[in-house]
């Protein structure tokens, strides 16, 4: 997978603004470093990280047409608040752009923007890295979730989601049902966690 993987930054080099590369760079570091400190196969996680925002090149309306156009389902939800689609149309360019077969792989890339219920660890780990890489500087609790993220990554999960929904429902932007539905399993899942902590 190492050539691969050496093709794969040529090609993603070529295609996406030079900002967008470094961090799709950066978050393929942090995916290999959450790999490691939680058992997952490093290429892959490097893969991940790498291929994530493979659909950035194109703008929202445009992917809006290009799912249409490949018969991709597009939610309501998702036609109303388009920013999070470069995940499910990356997913489909992962595949038959890229070649990318690997179904975590393309799981991972799918639900990056808005998170799922009952994600896999490589779900969890581009997810939480998406948030954390070096290069992102704006959210006030980078610190604290860079810590989380290696000694608990569902914590680090869930307090993602909170806090970006916390800030999507201050800015009074559209929340996507997709969020708010792994938002309430995760919250339920950390519930379900303390109580038996508890007893």
């Amino acid at each position: 997978m190492g050539s691969q993987i050496i093709k794969l930054r040529k090609k993603l080099n070529s295609k996406l603004s030079s900002s967008r590369y470094e961090h799709s760079l950066s978050v393929s570091f942090t995916c290999v470093c959450l790999a490691m400190r939680y058992g997952y196969p490093l290429e892959k996680a490097e893969v991940a990280g790498l291929i994530h925002d493979c659909a950035k090149c194109y703008d929202d309306g445009k992917i809006v047409k290009f799912c249409d156009k490949r018969h991709i389902p597009i939610s309501e939800a998702e036609r109303k608040a388009p920013a999070v689609l470069h995940a499910k149309y990356g997913a489909w360019l992962a595949k038959k752009q890229y070649h990318i077969d690997d179904e975590e792989i393309l799981s991972a890339v799918a639900c990056h923007t808005t998170g799922k219920p009952d994600m896999q660890l490589l779900d969890k780990i581009l997810y939480v890295a998406d948030y954390i890489e070096a290069r992102r500087d704006k959210a006030s609790n980078l610190t604290a979730m860079r810590k989380l993220a290696f000694e608990d990554l569902d914590e680090a999960l869930y307090q993602i989601m909170k806090g970006t929904l916390d800030y999507l429902k201050k800015k009074g932007s559209r929340v996507d049902p997709m969020t708010a539905e792994a938002f309430a399993y995760y919250e339920k899942q950390r519930k379900n966690k303390m109580q038996i902590q508890k007893s």
